[in-house]
């Protein structure tokens, strides 16, 4: 009975709060973190010395002649086994001329954040390359339709700042110039939030600014406000350019466009076994390429992507979701942070192949530390399964309500003389000995607490009334209300006629309207 009373006052006392004040938002993007430090400052010290040693004395081989062309006369020096030797004074000049913020753009301009310090935005992000069905519990191969329907559901998702491109088409996998106009033009339609794409060819590059310009109503307007980070793996570990993708690094650095440099060994196949050795390798990796984006047009910003990961050493495949895995992306946050630089750190990766226990626990340990950590742009991989081999709708549903915890979390406890409740204990010990209906309780209700949006509070007794179901249920009739009639208008039907006219564009203009397979 009691139990019952107090559920009924909270939400009278939550009505009165809706009704008589704007709601104040429990967590927001750019929270300041960075208190979970795993390494101590000795650590970083000498994990940097050794990093500089491998770019001095190591080097990074293949290097394409458009770097050359840009490094060799200023600093750089190509050996005679082919490897491009960064010297050591070198890089810490680069390292300090480096920028230590980005004003990160969005389609839409509510959504520009400036990125700094140790603020931390959330981006879905991804390689996957099937879709997890709740229906059939089995994988399928994505299509275009999928990418379009994944960034209308980011698009409503709150705990996710940016959209990054979460998973390859595969339908286009080899007519991959139609890919990337598609997944471009996908994400136009279907977001206004910033956008990443993975583009591993450079002559894609003027055509994809050139489907910009046209969205956004002319020529060189998308230089103006470049709300689409285009971004690859420029290094094959290890330590080893990559032609394709090192291409594209160059094309966009030479532009003074903003860049995604992903390096990302796997410690034990192509970095070593030790945890310490992986950060040295991938820090040596990424630093090459921060160096060859500055030597280009100084002061250039790139996203510092050093993305070390893990390999299950019994059988050398990847693993997603291990305390191994949370624990370098926390120490790769604190390292970028040490120097000041703009970070993009991977997380909330699952070797799971649906969403249980497993997924939850290893996405949110991982999520959870890259954040505590101090991660700038968390890639937390939303919806991911299957060791970033599939997908899932109703997981980046879930991962979204988790995200907001954690954000909570990281945000802590505001501690001064009112928040402290000296007057509000006295007040209520002296007075009716309950807090529930105290105007500070009323007050706080939804500007201290955030109330998920999917995990079950209700009693034993009302959870077997109600059917039963588990999380991934209850996101599976989320998504459907979610998905059947949020088919925003972003793109006008005169520029979408000028784009289709221009670009090969798949996407069936009926698959862009309330369709039955949401119902």
């Amino acid at each position: 009975m009691s139990a019952h009373k107090r559920r009924s006052g909270g939400s009278k006392a939550k009505r009165e709060i809706r009704q008589n004040k704007a709601k104040k938002a429990v967590v927001h993007p750019g929270l300041e973190t960075g208190n979970y430090k795993p390494l101590s400052e000795h650590a970083i010290k000498k994990i940097h010395h050794t990093a500089l040693d491998v770019l001095e004395n190591i080097g990074i081989s293949d290097p394409i002649p458009e770097i050359l062309n840009h490094t060799l006369d200023k600093g750089c020096i190509l050996g005679d086994d082919n490897r491009l030797k960064f010297p050591r004074s070198l890089v810490e000049d680069l390292l300090d001329i480096a920028p230590k913020e980005h004003l990160m753009y969005a389609i839409n301009p509510k959504y520009d954040y400036m990125v700094s310090g140790n603020k931390t935005y959330l981006s879905t992000s991804g390689e996957p390359i099937s879709i997890f069905e709740y229906a059939s519990q089995s994988f399928r191969p994505t299509t275009l339709v999928d990418i379009y329907d994944a960034a209308r559901l980011c698009d409503q998702l709150e705990h996710i700042h940016q959209y990054g491109q979460p998973f390859a088409i595969t339908e286009y996998s080899q007519d991959k110039f139609t890919h990337d106009i598609n997944a471009a033009y996908a994400a136009l339609a279907g977001t206004q939030k910033g956008i990443g794409l993975a583009v591993d060819n450079v002559e894609h590059i003027d055509p994809l600014i050139n489907l910009f310009d046209t969205f956004l109503g002319g020529e060189g307007e998308y230089i103006k406000r470049p709300f689409a980070e285009i971004g690859g793996c420029p290094i094959v570990s290890p330590l080893r350019f990559g032609k394709d993708n090192a291409e594209v690094m160059v094309k966009m650095a030479e532009m003074g466009l903003y860049i995604g440099v992903c390096t990302a060994p796997q410690a034990g196949t192509t970095a070593p076994a030790s945890l310490a050795g992986i950060l040295v390798q991938s820090f040596a990796e990424t630093l090459a390429c921060l160096c060859v984006v500055n030597l280009i047009k100084p002061g250039s910003y790139c996203d510092f992507e050093m993305w070390p990961f893990i390999s299950d050493l019994r059988t050398g495949a990847f693993t997603g979701g291990s305390g191994e895995q949370a624990l370098i992306m926390a120490a790769t946050a604190q390292m970028c942070n040490y120097y000041g630089l703009v970070s993009s750190v991977a997380c909330g990766m699952t070797d799971s192949k649906t969403m249980d226990a497993q997924a939850g626990y290893e996405k949110a340990i991982t999520t959870t530390a890259a954040m505590l950590a101090g991660g700038n742009i968390v890639s937390s991989y939303a919806g991911a399964v299957g060791s970033i081999m599939g997908w899932s709708f109703e997981g980046a549903i879930i991962d979204n309500d988790m995200s907001g915890n954690i954000q909570r979390l990281v945000k802590g406890i505001e501690v001064n003389d009112e928040t402290l409740s000296y007057d509000v204990i006295n007040e209520v010990v002296y007075g009716d000995g309950h807090y529930l209906k105290h105007p500070q309780t009323i007050n706080l209700m939804e500007s201290e607490f955030l109330y998920p949006d999917l995990a079950n509070r209700q009693t034993t007794q009302e959870w077997e009334e109600s059917g039963k179901q588990t999380i991934y249920d209850v996101a599976h009739l989320r998504l459907k209300q979610m998905m059947k009639d949020y088919y925003p208008d972003y793109i006008d039907k005169k520029t979408d006629e000028k784009i289709r006219s221009e670009f090969p564009i798949c996407l069936d203009k009926k698959r862009m309207k309330p369709n039955p397979i949401w119902k």
